[in-house]
């Protein structure tokens, strides 16, 4: 029993886990092992972790009796293909810290729990890379996705180098490699990330490439984007990064003429307020439409991302579905404000459009018919200024405005604040409706704040309660706070 080499292998479906672990196999194969692999899948396509367990031994005259599956506290080695997938295991008690080797990649694939929560719902990651570093006997933990990507492999390629860094194997490097140059796919790409992980330094510093930029497009309207350039310079330096982003957001999600505005919007703040300003004005004017989700659903670029992620190669054929579920109110909104407004104004006349188009859809991109129908709604961009939708958003945005000049002068840090609210509008529907009602929710409590010495912490207070919850409920206890003050 001495003898026999237990490993495991957790991945979530897309990771190569199956493609490291029949490597491992081979390995073991070839320097005279006999092994057993295994494995229980969990949900393909990154939404479920599967479980691959490798046992071997030296072939000897007996013949070994394996087990399927690994127990608690009975692993030599555990290889994680994701930082909170290390973090799992140790909490199971697959890691201990008298016997296991630890293999394990620090990037995050975040959980569905951590998207779901409406603000940063992200885990503490150095806490849980220090509290599975503690657990293992040795640990090899850094970020083999990057090297990985860098190389243009999968991570599986890096995590079987990392594994041989490890020395946990009783095997030489020659004869990894050979395993890889033995696959016959991705050859170079493979051995590239496995010796980037096994050569890996702590001190390295990443190669950044930095691309020249390119704007393309007619002279006049190059011309156009070089004079926006100009009058950036005339802001303050700590803020020109943050503009210039801001700017080529606007103007790619309109035109040269909404650029030109939001630089005007940004002239109206205090030096103090316009790093937070270039930000927040820019997420506000560049609000989800139906013509916004159109434009990118059927630009070239995300077509070529989709091959990317999927790893398509050229000249096959790919289908693609999307899927909508308009209401009433997205129809209107992508009306002349005129005819939205009064649909609107009209309950019967709203509820029987609602009852026509409130149902889920779904449409063919990788066609002609499909594809040419999100087109023509993506080319009424150069009138979304006429639609109700921005009727509505340029109301919300005149009111952020308004209210954070108002408290500039007497509160800059409360104004900031204000600006930063922003934060709690953002997609699109219904998930649009809660944000906007959090916002002014929380922009409802500035009359009870005002004079505070704490008003900007207050007010920061409840904007980070509001992102705490889809329903809002934390927000709602906060300000009962609030409205004790009076």
């Amino acid at each position: 029993m001495s003898d026999i080499i237990k490993l495991a292998v957790l991945a979530v479906g897309g990771q190569g886990g199956g493609v490291l672990t029949n490597w491992i196999a081979d390995l073991a194969t070839r320097c005279d092992y006999a092994v057993q692999m295994t494995s229980v899948a969990g949900v393909a396509q990154r939404t479920g972790a599967t479980i691959y367990y490798v046992e071997m031994a030296p072939k000897t005259d007996r013949q070994p009796v394996f087990a399927l599956s690994p127990s608690p506290g009975d692993l030599d080695i555990l290889i994680a293909a994701e930082l909170m997938e290390a973090g799992r295991a140790v909490l199971r008690g697959f890691v201990t810290p008298d016997r296991t080797t630890l293999i394990a990649s620090t990037h995050r694939i975040l959980a569905t729990s951590e998207k779901m929560v409406p603000g940063d719902g992200r885990a503490e990651d150095a806490l849980v890379e220090s509290e599975i570093t503690k657990a293992a006997l040795r640990s090899v933990c850094f970020d083999m996705e990057t090297l990985a990507t860098e190389a243009g492999s999968m991570i599986s390629a890096s995590l079987f180098g990392g594994l041989a860094r490890s020395g946990a194997l009783p095997f030489e490097t020659a004869q990894f490699e050979a395993v890889i140059k033995a696959s016959g796919r991705g050859v170079a790409q493979s051995l590239s990330a496995f010796r980037a992980a096994l050569n890996y330094t702590p001190d390295a510093q990443p190669i950044v490439q930095i691309s020249e930029e390119r704007v393309e497009g007619p002279k006049e309207l190059q011309d156009s984007w070089q004079a926006l350039l100009k009058q950036v310079e005339s802001f303050p330096s700590n803020a020109l990064d943050m503009i210039k982003a801001g700017l080529q957001k606007t103007v790619d999600y309109q035109d040269i003429a909404y650029g030109e505005t939001y630089l005007t919007h940004l002239q109206s703040f205090d030096a103090e307020l316009v790093p937070t300003a270039a930000k927040y004005i820019a997420n506000a004017m560049c609000y989800d439409d139906i013509l916004r989700v159109a434009d990118l659903k059927t630009r070239a670029s995300r077509q070529d991302r989709l091959r990317a992620e999927q790893d398509i190669p050229d000249g096959e054929i790919v289908h693609v579905t999307e899927y909508f579920h308009p209401r009433a109110q997205e129809i209107c909104g992508t009306l002349p404000a005129g005819i939205g407004a009064w649909i609107e104004a009209r309950p019967k006349v709203f509820n029987g459009l609602d009852r026509i188009a409130n149902k889920g859809r779904r449409i063919r991109t990788d066609g002609i018919l499909g594809f040419g129908l999100l087109w023509m709604v993506s080319a009424l961009k150069p009138y979304r200024r006429k639609l109700l939708r921005h009727r509505y958003e340029n109301s919300h945005l005149e009111r952020l405005l308004e209210t954070t000049q108002r408290y500039s002068a007497k509160n800059p840090a409360l104004a900031i604040e204000i600006l930063t609210c922003q934060r709690l509008i953002k997609g699109y529907s219904d998930t649009h409706v809660r944000g906007q009602s959090k916002f002014d929710k929380v922009l409802s409590s500035l009359d009870t704040l005002d004079g505070l010495d704490d008003a900007a912490d207050w007010i920061k207070r409840l904007r980070n309660a509001a992102l705490k919850d889809e329903k809002g409920d934390a927000l709602d206890g906060a300000l009962a706070t609030v409205r004790s003050f009076t």
